[in-house]
């Protein structure tokens, strides 16, 4: 199973940065790219929100009104800033811990997988595994 984890991480572009023979365990790490649609997006909603903004300010000074529109060529510095900013290095890692089960006398091996939820939904669907706990941390509530 190590095996073929280590596979399926290793395609989607992550690579192995640290491996721990005695504690089981292996680290990936890689490069989440940011996402073309969402760039374009977010440039499309700036847009919108400086054109309704200066229409406000064509109705308040008229006087200037082809400065508030030329106001919407900026625009694409929001999508500029998202794919700037959006790329992340990202860490996923697997440990292996093997106890023996007192009725059957048998080995156990569980894996541990910490990373991302989005990675772990991912993983998820490409292996129908038995037991597959996420672990949700959530602000407390008053």
């Amino acid at each position: 199973m190590l095996n073929q984890l280590e596979e399926y991480f290793t395609q989607r572009a992550y690579r192995v940065t640290a491996r721990d023979s005695t504690n089981k365990r292996v680290i990936f790490e890689g490069f989440v790219r940011p996402s073309l649609f969402l760039a374009i997006f977010l440039t499309l909603l700036a847009a919108v929100g400086i054109l309704c903004g200066s229409l406000i300010l064509y109705i308040v000074f008229p006087q200037w009104n082809l400065v508030w529109f030329c106001l919407v060529l900026l625009s694409p510095v929001a999508g500029i800033f998202y794919w700037q900013k959006a790329g992340r290095p990202e860490q996923v890692s697997l440990a292996i811990e093997t106890q023996p089960d007192a009725e059957s006398q048998q080995l156990h091996s569980s894996i541990t997988i910490t990373a991302h939820r989005d990675e772990l939904a991912q993983l998820q669907k490409v292996f129908p595994l038995s037991k597959l706990e996420t672990p949700i941390n959530s602000p407390a509530q008053p």
